[in-house]
């Protein structure tokens, strides 16, 4: 994402957004049409290369529609979406592939993206990302800009944090069927309801981070230890799982929203691009480590102590946040 960010970094955002839900339409088309698995593999990486620059380019976005000041509460909206798609993903392509085939399942979300095209190109403004130099300033290379060690700081900390929930939510199911006594078949709805209280935890951010941006962070995450080690001495019986699960997700909700606009809050207005593809490498790196953490865990310990392996990396989250947040915010942009 971050290299693709930099090769892309003069280009319109708003038409670079609108380049990346047409190459998406068409992958999804390629799959559609695909010959052979092969084919449907290069054709899905293609469309996740897209997918990852979008997510990177729509941060920066959101955040120059908005003064700094409302910078979390622009964050949540579009976190937002992304939640309800995350829980209603799944079963509506779900009833898509039963109705129509997986085939023409993917031709109907290359018409949905589409039609979120034309909304992009009719209501979404243009914005300027790229900072004009004043008279005589020479240009000075991402390595050397000030604010570089801050969103390094936030960057850690948003794999320390995100790495722990992998180390768990990667294997909720088993951990749900074999230690909660769910049912296999109750397993999704769990997930919906895990979703839901994620929801209602971005709103709590966006109501809270832009006033309380520090305060927000250490509840959030102080709240979220409590919770999973909740789940990990008394998660063995269907209701003490669901109230674990609500708690869980409402407390951690906001957190990556949250983390994401402080790492945006720190950059300079000329990496926030750069800032938001860092943040989504490292992202996608701590899911890696941590679902492979979690599968040692499940080897060595048992599948019982995961809740509890993420409290530990929940807490380390909020000591590092807490023992770095002089450093970071004695950066100046």
């Amino acid at each position: 994402t971050a290299p693709l960010t930099v090769l892309t970094r003069n280009y319109s955002r708003k038409w670079l957004m609108v380049l990346l839900l047409g190459f998406f339409a068409i992958t999804n088309v390629l799959c559609a049409v695909a010959p052979s698995y092969e084919f449907l593999v290069v054709a899905r990486v293609l469309g996740g290369l897209a997918h990852g620059l979008f997510w990177a380019v729509t941060g920066p976005y959101a955040s120059r529609l908005v003064p700094r000041s409302q910078l979390v509460r622009a964050l949540s909206i579009t976190s937002f979406g992304a939640t309800a798609a995350f829980i209603l993903g799944v079963p509506f392509g779900t009833f898509l592939g039963s109705v129509l085939g997986w085939r023409l399942s993917f031709a109907a979300m290359a018409v949905i993206v589409l039609v979120f095209m034309v909304f992009v190109i009719v209501y979404l403004p243009p914005v300027s990302h790229l900072v004009p130099l004043t008279t005589g300033e020479i240009p000075i290379p991402a390595r050397k800009d000030p604010s570089l060690p801050a969103i390094a700081i936030v960057c850690l900390n948003v794999v320390i944090v995100i790495m722990g929930y992998y180390v768990f939510y990667t294997y909720i199911a088993p951990w749900s069927i074999q230690v909660g006594g769910f049912d296999a078949e109750w397993v999704s709805g769990l997930l919906f309801l895990l979703g839901a209280a994620g929801a209602i935890g971005i709103a709590l951010g966006g109501a809270f981070g832009d006033r309380f941006p520090r305060a927000a962070v250490n509840v959030a995450l102080s709240g979220t230890v409590l919770s999973l080690v909740f789940l990990g001495l008394f998660g063995t019986s269907v209701v003490t799982v669901i109230v674990g699960m609500v708690v869980w997700g409402a407390l951690y909700g906001g957190v990556p929203s949250l983390l994401n606009a402080r790492a945006l809050q720190a950059a300079s207005d000329r990496l926030r691009d750069l800032t938001s593809a860092s943040i989504s490498t490292a992202w996608n790196i701590a899911i890696g480590v941590g679902s492979l953490i979690g599968g040692g865990i499940i080897d060595t310990a048992g599948i019982t102590w995961l809740p509890l392996a993420v409290a530990v990396f929940m807490a380390g989250g909020l000591v590092f946040a807490l023992s770095t947040d002089r450093a970071r915010l004695a950066v100046r942009r």
